[in-house]
């Protein structure tokens, strides 16, 4: 989620696992975007262009639309550097397994946040008191990755470092990883009140429709994250459960789901647990809701995730081939008991994933966490073997699938709002490409419907997850129209 300079060789790494335009996938053909698909929203969102193809007759683009096209994409992966970045931010934060210092608590950081913008973080007592006990779980971090250690987030916050050209084994490259982490602070810091004012302008048009339309592209500078929570999957299955109960959607009629950024559980920004190992919970969720409601059968689901992040791809990779040798996978549900769920919410929580395996003791949960319920489930191997990870940039890739054998279901949540308005047209004429028609996209953005367009918003559901501010989900279902 934000920036440093890359060096060349973070760079080269990122360059290499862009995938040819015509990649061979398990389900088909990867490929960019055509002019051809894209030149309608061109032509539409002219103003909205990025400045080199704004700036171009419309004779040229043609020409220059392949050489865009992939420049657009390596950039966007570039973007994956930043996001790991305000993961570790999470992870220095809220992360208890390198250190004894207290939690940073979501509540604390608001109130920091304010008067951050306002007056400086040091100028009270207890923005003092949060520096000192940054700067000491800062230490203990830089300390802890520089040690002999098996914890995979450490390992990874130390790859991260080490890519900026930290060297963690002298004194003084522990000094500068330290002021690295605390840069990176300060710049999160900094955008989170960014993102705060322009929501607060957006609030005071007294729109709610314009508010979900700024919030929809609210990150569209900021990195990619691959953090991932549990909650957004509550407000699909409520969503999906007003689609069938609206007849849209027949008992069994779900063959074919694709998750657009299924993310990693590496330290969510909402609870920031790290007690356990790393997870992926999106797939599981939506193949629980779908046998849950009737939706699908176990005998024809496919699963298919698009993400562009190498780590999240090799998760699910190896999830899938150990699924396949008939090893299960557990999933660790944690969940703040002080956190002010609503009930629907808890109840969610408490039966999630009893239709694709087992309860299971879960880890224990270690001092200074706060009052953590969690619960643990042991995902049948079959079901992580139907999961197969595709590496697509949804903005300008898309899936070729073999004899027009569409998806009946796409989910992408929290996923659009990192990019603006011409390019989740983009990603949105990519998502109708792999639809089948009459197929539905469940999205928490609000995407522009241009005339030329069949994705045609069909219904929306406003689900609450707590009785804090702003915490819950707006579901749009979109649905594609059958070919003109």
């Amino acid at each position: 989620m934000r920036s440093t300079l890359l060096s060349l060789s973070v760079i080269w790494l990122m360059l290499a696992s862009v995938p040819s335009p015509s990649a061979a996938g398990a389900d088909g053909q990867v490929r960019y975007i055509a002019y051809q698909d894209a030149s309608p929203i061109v032509t539409a969102l002219h103003e909205a262009l990025p400045p080199e193809l704004r700036a171009a007759r419309k004779s040229e683009l043609p020409s220059l639309w392949r050489s865009w096209v992939e420049r657009r994409d390596r950039e966007i992966r570039v973007r994956l550097v930043q996001g790991d970045e305000d993961s570790i931010v999470n992870f220095l934060l809220f992360g208890t397994s390198f250190t004894r210092q207290p939690r940073i608590t979501l509540s604390s950081l608001a109130r920091l946040g304010e008067r951050f913008s306002q007056s400086g973080i040091a100028s009270t007592p207890e923005g003092t008191s949060f520096l000192d006990s940054i700067k000491a779980r800062a230490d203990d971090l830089i300390q802890a990755m520089a040690s002999t250690t098996a914890n995979e987030r450490v390992l990874f916050a130390r790859r991260v470092a080490e890519s900026k050209g930290v060297d963690l084994k002298t004194a003084t490259g522990r000094q500068q990883g330290r002021d690295y982490l605390l840069s990176s602070l300060v710049r999160v810091l900094n955008e989170q009140s960014g993102y705060a004012k322009v929501l607060q302008s957006a609030q005071l048009l007294g729109d709610s429709s314009a508010e979900f339309a700024e919030r929809s592209k609210l990150f569209s500078n900021r990195g990619l994250s691959s953090d991932t929570s549990l909650l957004p999957n509550f407000a699909i299955e409520r969503a999906l459960t007003s689609i069938k109960a609206q007849g849209m959607l027949a008992a069994g009629g779900i063959r074919r789901v694709g998750i657009v950024g299924p993310g990693l559980d590496f330290t969510d920004k909402q609870d920031g647990y790290d007690f356990y190992p790393q997870q992926t919970i999106q797939p599981f969720a939506i193949i629980d809701t779908l046998f849950r409601l009737g939706l699908a059968r176990a005998s024809d689901l496919k699963v298919t995730t698009f993400d562009l992040s190498p780590r999240i791809n090799d998760h699910i990779r190896r999830t899938r081939a150990r699924g396949q040798s008939g090893v299960s996978y557990v999933v660790q549900l944690p969940r703040d008991a002080q956190g002010q769920w609503k009930p629907e919410a808890v109840n969610y929580w408490a039966r999630f994933g009893d239709q694709i395996g087992v309860r299971v003791a879960p880890v224990s949960v270690p001092s200074g966490v706060g009052d953590v319920k969690v619960r643990a489930v042991r995902i049948r191997a079959a079901v992580a073997a139907a999961i197969t990870p595709e590496d697509v940039n949804i903005v300008v890739q898309r899936l070729e699938t073999p004899g027009g054998d569409g998806f009946d279901l796409i989910i992408a949540t929290n996923i659009l709002v990192y990019y603006d308005v011409f390019e989740q047209s983009l990603a949105l004429a990519n998502i109708e490409h792999m639809l089948k028609p009459g197929g539905f996209l469940l999205s928490n953005n609000a995407l522009l419907e241009l005339p030329t367009s069949r994705m045609h918003s069909v219904g929306y559901e406003t689900v609450v997850y707590s009785e804090k501010p702003d915490d819950g989900d707006h579901i749009v279902w979109y649905r594609r129209a059958a070919d003109k």
